[in-house]
């Protein structure tokens, strides 16, 4: 790869289902790492497959990043017809209490799935597994998208959507370290608060991300919007040094590619080039902005800064975002999966 010079330490949205000329000009100039599709940006595979292609032409010195959240179950930008609706998360868990094995197996064919359609939009990383654990009271933002209440679970079947999605050749998100499960508001919304003690935390919202971090290949990491008071009473994780270098980096070992949660939620205050600056400065890798609104980006892009070694040794590793074992997208695949959920 050889590029006239690192991209922008970003990943952008945009407004339709085709680029607009603003849109095309602002990232022809600012060379973002990454974009991000949402469901209006979305019709069918032929206009998401030009869409991506378009995107990407834009700057063909490198291979752009192209991130949705094709999770399963509510959160799935990727609709039926022309697309399958995935299980969500939670409704593995009888199958895990009843035969943890067969839960790892189908779990993991059901993401290579999920992988398989986004290879061939030309889609090369999914923003999941969600690796929060849930607590009794908690805002329903998590809910079911999360595996368990179990962090021991959790941490388990994260790993297989891992696999499932890199034996697609598509680089998994764990999200949201170091933990969104305890949040009793709705981080879009406003500024969740968790007031546990490290010592809570430890024993269960970092496990299933100390056991992710663990495992080898290539893997990004979405920042929570969530203030620790035991950790830094004052700023989020998205944009505390304290939280990333002594607890995500440090304590949990993450060290793959850290990316901010979207800098346009609620959780978050100020001017986008002041968000942007501090979750560069708490040491996020990359800065997503989803919205589509070209003067927000805009300025992100002023204090969003250039890709480091890390960002883009990642942005390099094309055989990460490859497929290792392709199989066939079949009804005998996916009756597997919904045959084994069905007789736990």
């Amino acid at each position: 790869m050889t590029m006239t010079g690192a991209p922008l330490a970003a990943v952008f949205g945009m407004a339709g289902l085709t680029l607009a000329d603003a849109e095309r000009a602002f990232f022809k100039q600012v060379r973002p790492a990454g974009y991000i599709l949402f469901a209006r940006n979305i019709e069918n595979p032929q206009q998401v497959i030009a869409l991506v292609n378009d995107l990407r032409g834009l700057n063909p010195d490198f291979e752009a990043f192209v991130l949705i959240d094709q999770e399963g179950g509510r959160v799935q930008r990727l609709k039926p017809p022309h697309w399958r609706h995935a299980p969500a998360s939670g409704e593995f868990e009888p199958l895990f209490k009843s035969n943890p094995a067969r839960a790892e197996e189908i779990v993991r064919l059901n993401l290579q799935l999920i992988g398989e359609e986004l290879r061939a939009l030309g889609i090369d990383v999914d923003c999941a597994p969600v690796a929060d654990v849930p607590v009794a009271g908690a805002h329903d933002i998590i809910g079911d998208r999360a595996f368990s209440k179990d962090p021991a679970v959790v941490g388990r079947l994260a790993v297989s959507v891992c696999e499932g999605l890199r034996d697609a050749g598509v680089v998994p998100v764990i999200k949201h370290i170091p933990g969104h499960g305890r949040a009793m508001s709705d981080s879009h919304l406003e500024l969740p608060v968790v007031t546990a003690s490290l010592d809570e935390l430890r024993a269960t919202d970092f496990v299933p991300f100390k056991h992710l971090s663990a495992q080898p290949g290539l893997m990004f990491a979405m920042t929570a919007h969530v203030v620790y008071t035991a950790i830094d009473p004052g700023l989020p994780a998205t944009t505390s040094p304290k939280v990333i270098s002594d607890i995500i980096r440090g304590e949990i070992g993450f060290q793959g590619i850290l990316i901010s949660d979207d800098l346009g939620m609620k959780a978050l205050a100020g001017p986008f080039d002041e968000r942007a600056d501090a979750a560069r400065v708490a040491g996020c890798d990359l800065m997503l902005h989803c919205d589509g609104n070209l003067a927000d980006m805009q300025a992100v892009a002023r204090t969003a800064g250039t890709l480091g070694a890390r960002g883009l040794a990642a942005l390099g590793d094309t055989g990460a975002r490859r497929p290792r074992a392709k199989i066939a997208q079949t009804p005998a695949s996916e009756f597997r999966i919904l045959d084994a959920l069905r007789h736990v």
